[in-house]
Protein backbone atom coordinates (compact mmCIF):
# COMPACT_ATOMS: atom_id res chain seq x y z
CA UNK A 1 0.00 0.00 0.00
CA UNK A 2 1.07 3.00 -0.74
CA UNK A 3 2.18 5.91 1.94
CA UNK A 4 3.33 9.14 2.49
CA UNK A 5 5.03 11.11 5.61
CA UNK A 6 2.65 13.79 7.00
CA UNK A 7 2.88 15.79 9.75
CA UNK A 8 0.05 15.28 11.86
CA UNK A 9 -1.96 18.50 11.46
CA UNK A 10 -1.56 17.41 7.48
CA UNK A 11 -3.02 13.42 8.76
CA UNK A 12 -5.59 15.20 10.83
CA UNK A 13 -6.54 17.80 7.94
CA UNK A 14 -6.91 15.08 5.29
CA UNK A 15 -9.02 12.99 7.27
CA UNK A 16 -11.64 15.83 8.13
CA UNK A 17 -11.79 17.03 4.69
CA UNK A 18 -12.45 13.35 3.42
CA UNK A 19 -15.32 13.31 6.26
CA UNK A 20 -16.65 16.62 5.02
CA UNK A 21 -16.50 15.32 1.49
CA UNK A 22 -18.29 12.45 2.28
CA UNK A 23 -21.04 13.39 4.72
CA UNK A 24 -22.67 17.10 3.82
CA UNK A 25 -24.06 16.57 7.85
CA UNK A 26 -20.45 17.22 8.80
CA UNK A 27 -19.47 20.82 9.32
CA UNK A 28 -16.58 22.30 11.74
CA UNK A 29 -17.48 25.67 13.93
CA UNK A 30 -14.66 27.17 16.04
CA UNK A 31 -12.96 30.45 16.59
CA UNK A 32 -11.09 31.48 13.04
CA UNK A 33 -11.28 28.11 11.60
CA UNK A 34 -12.47 29.77 8.35
CA UNK A 35 -10.95 32.73 7.21
CA UNK A 36 -8.01 32.26 9.36
CA UNK A 37 -7.56 29.25 8.07
CA UNK A 38 -7.30 27.47 12.06
CA UNK A 39 -4.85 28.60 14.35
CA UNK A 40 -2.80 25.13 14.11
CA UNK A 41 -3.72 25.25 10.14
CA UNK A 42 -5.66 21.89 10.43
CA UNK A 43 -9.01 23.93 8.83
CA UNK A 44 -6.58 25.46 6.04
CA UNK A 45 -8.38 25.81 2.88
CA UNK A 46 -12.00 24.63 4.31
CA UNK A 47 -13.62 28.42 3.62
CA UNK A 48 -12.72 27.97 0.02
CA UNK A 49 -14.00 24.69 -0.73
CA UNK A 50 -17.48 24.69 2.05
CA UNK A 51 -18.35 28.23 2.50
CA UNK A 52 -19.60 29.85 5.35
CA UNK A 53 -22.68 27.14 5.66
CA UNK A 54 -20.51 24.50 6.98
CA UNK A 55 -17.41 26.27 8.24
CA UNK A 56 -18.33 28.46 11.04
CA UNK A 57 -15.91 31.11 12.57
CA UNK A 58 -17.45 31.61 15.62
CA UNK A 59 -17.37 34.39 18.36
CA UNK A 60 -14.83 34.11 21.34
CA UNK A 61 -17.38 31.94 23.62
CA UNK A 62 -16.34 28.35 24.28
CA UNK A 63 -19.47 27.59 26.35
CA UNK A 64 -21.46 28.65 23.05
CA UNK A 65 -19.42 27.04 20.95
CA UNK A 66 -20.03 23.38 22.66
CA UNK A 67 -23.54 24.69 23.32
CA UNK A 68 -24.30 25.27 19.73
CA UNK A 69 -22.41 21.83 19.00
CA UNK A 70 -24.34 19.77 21.48
CA UNK A 71 -27.50 20.90 19.87
CA UNK A 72 -26.64 20.75 16.44
CA UNK A 73 -25.66 17.28 17.22
CA UNK A 74 -29.24 16.28 18.80
CA UNK A 75 -31.10 17.90 15.43
CA UNK A 76 -29.26 15.26 12.76
CA UNK A 77 -25.72 17.57 11.95
CA UNK A 78 -22.59 16.03 12.63
CA UNK A 79 -20.30 18.76 14.06
CA UNK A 80 -16.84 18.83 14.56
CA UNK A 81 -16.38 21.86 17.11
CA UNK A 82 -12.46 23.23 17.37
CA UNK A 83 -11.58 24.76 20.68
CA UNK A 84 -8.47 26.51 19.96
CA UNK A 85 -7.12 24.92 22.69
CA UNK A 86 -7.90 22.62 25.45
CA UNK A 87 -7.32 25.35 28.69
CA UNK A 88 -10.41 26.93 27.41
CA UNK A 89 -12.89 23.76 27.07
CA UNK A 90 -12.72 24.30 31.10
CA UNK A 91 -15.06 27.50 30.01
CA UNK A 92 -17.14 24.64 27.96
CA UNK A 93 -17.94 22.27 30.90
CA UNK A 94 -21.40 22.29 31.58
CA UNK A 95 -21.68 21.80 27.66
CA UNK A 96 -19.07 18.65 27.43
CA UNK A 97 -20.10 17.04 30.55
CA UNK A 98 -23.62 17.70 31.85
CA UNK A 99 -24.81 17.50 28.08
CA UNK A 100 -22.89 16.61 25.38
CA UNK A 101 -22.09 13.16 27.94
CA UNK A 102 -25.13 12.98 29.56
CA UNK A 103 -27.92 13.02 26.94
CA UNK A 104 -28.25 9.72 25.04
CA UNK A 105 -28.41 7.65 28.90
CA UNK A 106 -31.26 10.15 30.03
CA UNK A 107 -32.94 10.51 26.99
CA UNK A 108 -33.05 6.30 27.11
CA UNK A 109 -31.46 6.50 23.53
CA UNK A 110 -34.28 9.02 22.14
CA UNK A 111 -30.96 11.43 21.21
CA UNK A 112 -27.91 11.24 20.43
CA UNK A 113 -24.74 13.62 20.51
CA UNK A 114 -22.87 12.66 17.57
CA UNK A 115 -20.27 15.61 17.89
CA UNK A 116 -16.27 15.83 17.90
CA UNK A 117 -14.56 18.50 19.74
CA UNK A 118 -11.00 18.89 18.48
CA UNK A 119 -8.79 20.31 21.13
CA UNK A 120 -5.43 21.40 20.98
CA UNK A 121 -3.63 19.75 24.27
CA UNK A 122 -0.53 19.64 26.16
CA UNK A 123 3.18 22.76 26.77
CA UNK A 124 2.98 24.89 24.49
CA UNK A 125 6.50 25.90 24.69
CA UNK A 126 6.32 28.85 27.02
CA UNK A 127 2.79 28.85 26.70
CA UNK A 128 2.61 29.94 30.39
CA UNK A 129 0.64 27.33 33.17
CA UNK A 130 -3.01 29.00 32.22
CA UNK A 131 -2.31 27.51 28.43
CA UNK A 132 -0.26 24.46 29.10
CA UNK A 133 -2.76 21.49 30.55
CA UNK A 134 -3.05 18.50 29.48
CA UNK A 135 -6.25 17.89 31.70
CA UNK A 136 -7.62 14.45 29.08
CA UNK A 137 -7.67 12.33 32.50
CA UNK A 138 -10.34 15.15 33.73
CA UNK A 139 -12.28 14.59 30.53
CA UNK A 140 -12.29 10.82 30.77
CA UNK A 141 -13.52 10.79 34.34
CA UNK A 142 -16.77 11.58 33.04
CA UNK A 143 -18.95 7.97 31.23
CA UNK A 144 -20.81 8.98 27.96
CA UNK A 145 -17.54 11.00 26.73
CA UNK A 146 -15.16 9.16 24.62
CA UNK A 147 -11.67 10.77 24.70
CA UNK A 148 -9.67 10.28 21.84
CA UNK A 149 -5.71 10.90 21.87
CA UNK A 150 -3.67 9.62 18.73
CA UNK A 151 0.52 10.36 18.98
CA UNK A 152 1.29 9.39 15.55
CA UNK A 153 0.18 11.13 12.29
CA UNK A 154 -1.69 7.61 11.20
CA UNK A 155 -3.26 7.03 14.62
CA UNK A 156 -4.32 10.39 14.08
CA UNK A 157 -6.11 10.35 10.55
CA UNK A 158 -7.81 6.72 11.50
CA UNK A 159 -8.70 7.87 14.69
CA UNK A 160 -10.45 11.14 13.91
CA UNK A 161 -12.86 9.41 10.67
CA UNK A 162 -13.60 6.96 13.16
CA UNK A 163 -14.57 9.84 15.66
CA UNK A 164 -16.72 12.09 13.27
CA UNK A 165 -18.84 8.89 12.48
CA UNK A 166 -19.67 7.55 15.77
CA UNK A 167 -22.90 8.29 17.48
CA UNK A 168 -20.98 9.35 21.05
CA UNK A 169 -19.44 13.08 21.60
CA UNK A 170 -16.38 12.80 21.94
CA UNK A 171 -13.43 15.08 23.06
CA UNK A 172 -10.48 14.85 20.64
CA UNK A 173 -7.45 15.62 21.63
CA UNK A 174 -4.43 16.81 19.50
CA UNK A 175 -0.87 17.39 21.32
CA UNK A 176 0.87 21.00 20.13
CA UNK A 177 3.96 19.34 20.24
CA UNK A 178 3.48 16.60 17.64
CA UNK A 179 1.54 18.79 15.21
CA UNK A 180 4.41 19.42 13.13
CA UNK A 181 5.98 15.74 13.49
CA UNK A 182 5.67 13.89 10.49
CA UNK A 183 5.18 10.00 10.08
CA UNK A 184 3.81 7.55 7.41
CA UNK A 185 -0.14 7.80 6.15
CA UNK A 186 -1.23 5.49 3.65
CA UNK A 187 -2.85 6.78 0.59
CA UNK A 188 -6.01 4.67 1.08
CA UNK A 189 -8.90 5.43 3.14
CA UNK A 190 -8.73 3.76 6.78
CA UNK A 191 -10.32 3.84 10.08
CA UNK A 192 -9.17 2.61 13.27
CA UNK A 193 -11.72 1.28 16.26
CA UNK A 194 -13.05 3.59 19.13
CA UNK A 195 -11.48 2.00 22.38
CA UNK A 196 -8.44 -0.33 20.92
CA UNK A 197 -4.83 0.51 22.66
CA UNK A 198 -1.92 -0.19 20.41
CA UNK A 199 1.43 -1.54 20.46
CA UNK A 200 3.87 0.15 19.35
CA UNK A 201 6.85 -1.44 20.32
CA UNK A 202 7.60 -5.24 21.65
CA UNK A 203 9.27 -6.01 24.36
CA UNK A 204 9.66 -8.42 26.96
CA UNK A 205 11.00 -6.79 30.23
CA UNK A 206 9.07 -3.50 31.02
CA UNK A 207 6.03 -2.85 29.76
CA UNK A 208 6.04 1.20 29.12
CA UNK A 209 2.09 2.75 29.41
CA UNK A 210 1.63 5.95 27.90
CA UNK A 211 -0.40 8.28 25.46
CA UNK A 212 -0.44 10.80 23.01
CA UNK A 213 3.11 12.73 23.12
CA UNK A 214 4.15 9.97 26.10
CA UNK A 215 4.86 7.51 22.85
CA UNK A 216 7.55 9.58 22.01
CA UNK A 217 9.36 9.82 25.10
CA UNK A 218 8.84 6.18 25.56
CA UNK A 219 10.39 5.08 22.09
CA UNK A 220 13.02 7.31 23.15
CA UNK A 221 13.82 5.71 26.29
CA UNK A 222 13.29 2.36 24.69
CA UNK A 223 15.33 2.72 21.85
CA UNK A 224 18.30 3.78 24.03
CA UNK A 225 17.85 0.73 26.83
CA UNK A 226 18.19 -1.28 23.88
CA UNK A 227 21.30 -0.66 23.72
CA UNK A 228 21.68 -2.20 27.36
CA UNK A 229 20.32 -5.57 26.59
CA UNK A 230 16.99 -4.06 28.29
CA UNK A 231 13.55 -4.26 26.22
CA UNK A 232 10.77 -2.54 26.76
CA UNK A 233 7.27 -2.91 25.56
CA UNK A 234 5.47 0.49 24.19
CA UNK A 235 1.61 0.28 24.40
CA UNK A 236 -0.02 3.35 23.39
CA UNK A 237 -3.78 3.63 24.93
CA UNK A 238 -5.11 5.70 21.98
CA UNK A 239 -8.51 6.53 23.71
CA UNK A 240 -8.91 7.41 27.72
CA UNK A 241 -12.53 6.50 27.22
CA UNK A 242 -13.09 3.73 26.15
CA UNK A 243 -9.69 2.42 28.36
CA UNK A 244 -8.54 -0.77 26.83
CA UNK A 245 -7.13 -2.51 29.61
CA UNK A 246 -6.92 -5.95 28.15
CA UNK A 247 -3.99 -4.96 25.82
CA UNK A 248 -2.27 -3.20 29.08
CA UNK A 249 -2.41 -6.14 31.56
CA UNK A 250 -1.58 -8.62 28.34
CA UNK A 251 1.88 -6.74 28.00
CA UNK A 252 1.60 -6.75 31.65
CA UNK A 253 1.31 -10.33 32.50
CA UNK A 254 4.22 -10.93 30.30
CA UNK A 255 7.01 -8.48 31.38
CA UNK A 256 5.67 -8.32 34.88
CA UNK A 257 6.79 -4.54 35.46
CA UNK A 258 5.25 -1.46 34.57
CA UNK A 259 6.17 2.50 33.77
CA UNK A 260 2.99 4.55 33.43
CA UNK A 261 3.93 7.84 31.43
CA UNK A 262 1.94 10.74 30.82
CA UNK A 263 2.57 14.55 30.09
CA UNK A 264 -0.44 15.45 32.92
CA UNK A 265 -0.27 15.92 36.67
CA UNK A 266 0.38 13.18 39.34
CA UNK A 267 -2.90 13.74 40.93
CA UNK A 268 -5.73 11.35 40.71
CA UNK A 269 -4.71 11.09 36.89
CA UNK A 270 -4.61 8.47 34.31
CA UNK A 271 -0.94 6.82 36.07
CA UNK A 272 -3.24 6.39 39.28
CA UNK A 273 -5.78 5.04 37.67
CA UNK A 274 -3.66 2.53 35.57
CA UNK A 275 -1.65 1.70 38.38
CA UNK A 276 -4.75 0.78 40.40
CA UNK A 277 -5.63 -1.46 37.49
CA UNK A 278 -2.59 -3.22 37.26
CA UNK A 279 -2.55 -3.80 41.25
CA UNK A 280 -6.20 -5.21 41.02
CA UNK A 281 -6.19 -7.25 38.06
CA UNK A 282 -2.84 -8.43 37.80
CA UNK A 283 -1.10 -8.67 41.27
CA UNK A 284 0.34 -11.85 41.08
CA UNK A 285 2.24 -10.87 37.65
CA UNK A 286 3.56 -7.84 39.55
CA UNK A 287 7.28 -7.99 40.41
CA UNK A 288 7.86 -4.79 41.14
CA UNK A 289 5.69 -1.41 42.37
CA UNK A 290 4.41 0.40 39.46
CA UNK A 291 6.15 3.62 38.45
CA UNK A 292 4.59 6.78 37.32
CA UNK A 293 6.76 9.92 35.14
CA UNK A 294 4.78 12.74 34.63
CA UNK A 295 4.59 16.65 34.57
CA UNK A 296 5.61 17.51 37.96
CA UNK A 297 2.98 18.80 40.63
CA UNK A 298 3.03 22.42 39.99
CA UNK A 299 1.83 25.25 37.91
CA UNK A 300 3.61 24.57 34.50
CA UNK A 301 6.95 27.69 34.75
CA UNK A 302 7.13 30.03 32.07
CA UNK A 303 11.12 29.75 32.00
CA UNK A 304 12.35 27.61 29.82
CA UNK A 305 14.45 25.89 31.55
CA UNK A 306 12.33 25.40 34.53
CA UNK A 307 9.48 24.25 32.10
CA UNK A 308 11.11 21.33 30.96
CA UNK A 309 12.52 20.40 34.29
CA UNK A 310 8.97 20.03 35.38
CA UNK A 311 7.82 18.18 32.23
CA UNK A 312 8.90 14.49 31.54
CA UNK A 313 11.32 13.17 29.32
CA UNK A 314 13.36 10.77 27.99
CA UNK A 315 16.28 10.25 30.74
CA UNK A 316 13.37 10.50 33.51
CA UNK A 317 11.41 7.24 31.19
CA UNK A 318 14.86 5.82 32.20
CA UNK A 319 15.15 6.22 35.64
CA UNK A 320 12.02 4.95 36.46
CA UNK A 321 12.47 1.93 34.13
CA UNK A 322 16.08 1.18 35.93
CA UNK A 323 13.96 1.49 39.17
CA UNK A 324 11.45 -1.20 38.14
CA UNK A 325 14.37 -3.57 37.30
Amino acid sequence: MAQRNLPMREALRRALLEEMRRDERVFVMGEEVGYWQGTHRVTAGFIDEFGERRVRDTPISEMAIAGVAVGAAMNGLRPVAEMMTINFAFLALDAIVNHAAKIRYMFNGMFTVPLVIRAASGWGNQATATHSHTPEPIFAHFPGLYVACPATPYDAYGMLKTAIRDDNPVLFTESIALYPKPGPVPDEEYTLPVGKADIKREGGDVTLITYARGVEWCLGAAKQLAKEGIECEVVDMRWLRPLDMETALQSFRKTNRAVVVEESLPMYSFGSEIAARLQEEAFDYMDAPVKRVTAMDVPLPYAREIELMALPDVQKVINAVREVL
